[in-house]
């Protein structure tokens, strides 16, 4: 039986399969009901809160308008840093334990790897990593694979290429553990400098995982293809991440050599390695999958307080 009631949302590892699909149907639920604006009352009485140490625009928004839309209510605490007690050296330990006793869920983002572990660690209200460093964005994996699912429908049996940043993106790390629990074949296509993790590329079967540096290779042959930009904030200076920028770029011409029922997606926000012509393609889903982004949400938030 599947109980998310009070749990942690911190790393894909910690779900199975089974885990990982079953917010699917109550997203698709929610998703109807958003769509013909019907009010919802099942999280009456809770509250979030989003405690953010690093910019944010898709996953705060989107994880506060679910909040909302199920009839609960919301704190906001941007640029943490700055504005919280973190500016007089509060620690993130403590900072969680006086947030809990305002909200009943905490969303964290951190510069830190490991800064979502410690959080939860610390509190008794569960804790949903929203991003920590280079480390995992692991709610995110819960959206993507409903959006690939409802896009190609099913997720068993795909090829599936992640193109850019492998090294530093925490949304393909996620993503590529999450699809290390079905059947399909990925490419991860990067430059040799930002490769996927070699322990995420291990929790894959032998022959089931490619690592190439041309997307050419696989193109023809790819169902969904996931890019992302090249992560500027993770490099150690600006000259090392401008040899990379702009090693790849899609646009229609590429495009013209793929699958006629290819899907796009990119977890934004996009620089230039995505052309903004392909928006106009049929098979561009990035702004249907950042609208999934809110259907997922509501779902978890109602599964996490046991309100599903």
């Amino acid at each position: 039986m599947v109980d998310f009631a009070g749990r942690d949302i911190i790393s894909v590892k910690d779900f199975t399969k089974e885990e990982l699909t079953y917010p699917f149907a109550l997203t698709r639920e929610f998703k109807k009901r958003v769509q013909a604006h019907e009010g919802l009352d099942l999280l009456k009485g809770y509250v979030l809160c989003s405690l953010f140490y690093e910019p944010s625009t898709r996953t705060r928004l989107s994880f506060e308008s679910a909040m909302q839309r199920l009839g609960g209510g919301v704190l906001t605490v941007a640029e943490a840093k700055r504005t919280t007690s973190a500016a007089k050296g509060e620690s993130l330990a403590d900072a969680v334990q006086v947030m809990e006793k305002y909200a009943d869920v905490i969303l964290l983002r951190h510069p830190e790897v490991g800064a979502a572990q410690v959080a939860a660690d610390a509190a008794s209200a569960p804790v949903i990593n929203g991003g920590d460093g280079a480390g995992e964005h692991a709610p995110q994996t819960f959206s993507e694979l409903f959006t690939i699912n409802e896009e190609k429908g099913t997720i068993d049996r795909l090829e599936i290429t992640l193109m850019g940043d492998l090294k530093h993106a925490r949304v393909m790390r996620s993503l590529a553990m999450g699809l290390s629990r079905f059947d399909i074949k990925l490419n991860l296509v990067s430059p040799e400098s930002l490769r996927m993790d070699p322990e995420i590329v291990g929790m894959f079967e032998k022959g089931k995982v490619v690592e190439l540096t041309n997307l050419d290779d696989v193109l023809p042959t790819t169902d969904v293809l996931y890019l992302c930009r090249i992560q500027k904030e993770r490099f150690a200076s600006e000259a090392e991440y401008e040899a990379l920028r702009g090693t790849y770029r899609v646009d229609n011409s590429l495009l013209s050599k793929a699958k006629k029922d290819i899907t796009i997606m990119h977890p934004l926000p996009r620089m230039d390695e995505l052309d903004p012509e392909v928006d106009s393609h049929p098979g561009a889903a990035y702004f249907r999958q950042a609208a999934d982004l809110l259907y997922n949400r509501m779902a978890l938030l109602a599964l996490i307080l046991g309100k599903a």
